[in-house]
This record gives C-alpha cells, sequence and structure tokens, in this order.
C-alpha cells in the first residue's frame, strides 16, 4: 500500500505508482490512457468507421456469449507483470469480475476474448506489445482486426497462450469468414469485417505526433499555390 505525502506518492512497487498515475493524468477529450510496457500512453479515439466494425462484431457477439458475461467497450485491463494496463476496443469478461474488482480495472486474465482494431496511433502497440501482454495473462483469444495492414486489412486470430506467446490460429482478409471457437462457436465475415468508403475529394493526409490524422483537399491547395496567370 502506498502513502501519500505531498503531491507525492511513496509506492511500494512500480506498478502501484503507474497506476496512481495513471488514474490522475489528465485525459485531453477524445483520448484514452492506457499503460503499455511501463509507459504511460495517451492516444486519440479512432475514426467513426472504426467504432462501426467494434458495434458490428459486438453486436454478433452478443448473440452467442453466456448471460453472465459482458461485451464491453475500452474496459481498463490490468497486466501488473507487464507493467501494463489496456482499454481494448472490446473485451468479453464474466460480469463479476466487475463486481470483484476495486473499481479502476479488471484483470486481463478473467477476459475469454480481446479485439483490438488497429488506429494510426495504435498499431504498434496492437500488433506488437498487446498480444505479447495478454497472452502473458492467459487470455484465451485475440482478435486483432488490421485494417491497416501493408497489404490490405486483414485479421488475425491468435490463441493457445504459452509461456507468454500466442499461436496464430487463424489469419485472413476482410471479408474472408473466420470462426471463433468455443465457447463462441460463431461465425464472422463480410457482414461485420468491411471497408465501408465514401467519395471524396482528392486528399492528402499527414500525421501529428499524436497519432492525429489531418486531411488537406489538394484540388484546393494546387489552386492557391498557382501563379495568377498574366
Amino acid at each position: 500500500m502506498g502513502m501519500f505525502e505531498g503531491d507525492c506518492i511513496l509506492a511500494d512497487s512500480e506498478w502501484e505508482e503507474l497506476t496512481w498515475v495513471w488514474e490522475r493524468t489528465d485525459v485531453p477529450k477524445g483520448c484514452k490512457v492506457e499503460i503499455i510496457e511501463g509507459l504511460i500512453t495517451v492516444t486519440p479515439y479512432s475514426a467513426q468507421a472504426h467504432h462501426g466494425l467494434a458495434e458490428r462484431v459486438q453486436r454478433r457477439l452478443y448473440g452467442v456469449v453466456p448471460q453472465a458475461w459482458g461485451i464491453y467497450q475500452r474496459l481498463g485491463l490490468a497486466i501488473p507483470s507487464r507493467l501494463g494496463l489496456y482499454m481494448p476496443d472490446l473485451a468479453v469478461v464474466p460480469e463479476e469480475a466487475l463486481r470483484t474488482g476495486d473499481g479502476r480495472f479488471v484483470s486481463a486474465s478473467r477476459a475469454e476474448l480481446v479485439v483490438e482494431i488497429t488506429s494510426k496511433a495504435t498499431l504498434s502497440n496492437d500488433r506488437t506489445h498487446k498480444p505479447a501482454g495478454y497472452a502473458a495473462a492467459g487470455v484465451p483469444l485475440y482478435l486483432l482486426v488490421d485494417s491497416l495492414a501493408p497489404g490490405g486489412p486483414t485479421i488475425t486470430l491468435y490463441g493457445e497462450p504459452q509461456g507468454g506467446v500466442y499461436r496464430v490460429l487463424w489469419a485472413g482478409r476482410f471479408g474472408d469468414p473466420l470462426v471463433l471457437p468455443r465457447p463462441f462457436d460463431l461465425t464472422l465475415g463480410a457482414g461485420e469485417f468491411e471497408v465501408r468508403s465514401r467519395r471524396h475529394p482528392r486528399t492528402a493526409a499527414t500525421t501529428t505526433s499524436t497519432g492525429t490524422e489531418i486531411t488537406v483537399d489538394t484540388r484546393i491547395e494546387s489552386r492557391a499555390n498557382r501563379s495568377p496567370t498574366p
């Protein structure tokens, strides 16, 4: 148990100190705060298409999970052994785990399935640090929806964690049928994983240091930079 002294905390462990700082981090509007490999990480929430994909998967999962389980968006999952506190896009966790926790977060070991959907700000962690953390916690299934994969959007299902390492159970592209194994026995496919695009002006994108994407209409920019005709 840590002790407070003025504006400081005398913590008994690095984990206790990290969670103390995590709780008191001033979160900018539209952002979330996680602890990843011992670092307090602030990232912006993703675009609407990202949330739409999560909602479609969540809707299908509700049809197969036991009544005593819940499906949560951005529930804090703690992995003290990895100095990690993640807020996944979806987590399937028994409701009882939330009632018996300390109210701040839940042990990741209680999760039955975790889903992460990549964004420009999170793709490195979603592909590397988080699967290592979830495997170390013994989460049975980790579903990575990588809409930013170099060769086009992909889906990877990890499972059978041993020694802090997952085995790839299935890998495919958006639209390929994916079967979540027991206890879910659920097939996900084109209806859940699809790229829903709209027609836009020709644009160029740049990314700020916080991972926020800014898009500029290059047609307007080119006209503005064009030299006036004599």
